[in-house]
């Protein structure tokens, strides 16, 4: 039994109303049948990272890079910070509000938006900060930055380019006194280049 208020509508009101719930009721059958029909394809890889934790790890391997003394999710002033560098008193955080009210409390803090590189850091900081060689990915000519890391011509052969690479591993290398940036730096290199020359020659 419809109430006497339903009566008091007008019809194209009713029509409009009925007719909405028909049509919602269609497409959502639609979806569910299309979903049975072409099911997604079940995702295959690695664990999923999202953008927070990534920028994270970015932040504290240029951190290391840098070799500058810091400390994680710290507490600065009653505002919990991403980091924190007791050495220099500066607070790194994602959290735009915690960085205003550091800033209002005399607290040199660096605002990181998600989607910032990591290795971008260093031009927000408040002192002066070593100069990274820069990624591979980062330059006009990947190519001939890997070549020219090798110390080669963007002509040389694939036996040239591992030998090369052989070459500087023995100082490049942790265990021969190098150091971990620099010889992922080297092997990024040589991998660009193995690839380059054997595709050339």
């Amino acid at each position: 039994m419809l109430p006497e208020w339903f009566f008091l509508l007008p019809p194209w009101l009713i029509l409009g109303l009925v007719m909405g719930a028909i049509a919602s009721v269609v497409v959502a059958g639609v979806f569910v049948v299309g979903g049975r029909l072409f099911p997604e394809p079940s995702r295959v890889g690695g664990p999923r990272v999202d953008g927070t934790n990534r920028r994270r790890t970015e932040i504290r391997e240029y951190l290391r890079a840098i070799d500058e003394q810091f400390v994680e999710d710290h507490s600065v002033s009653g505002e919990e910070v991403a980091f924190f560098l007791p050495v220099r008193n500066v607070a790194i955080t994602f959290d735009a509000q915690a960085f205003f009210r550091l800033e209002r409390q005399g607290v040199f803090t660096v605002l990181c938006e998600y989607e910032m590189p990591g290795r971008h850091l260093g031009r927000r900081l408040p002192f002066e900060v070593p100069e990274l060689e820069p990624e591979l990915d980062d330059v006009d000519d990947p190519i001939s930055e890997a070549f020219d890391r090798l110390g080669l011509d963007p002509t040389a052969t694939p036996t040239a380019v591992r030998t090369a690479y052989r070459a500087r591993v023995k100082t490049a290398h942790p265990d021969h006194g190098g150091d971990k940036e620099q010889f992922t730096r080297l092997r990024e290199a040589y991998t660009v280049a193995r690839e380059h020359a054997e595709a050339s020659n």
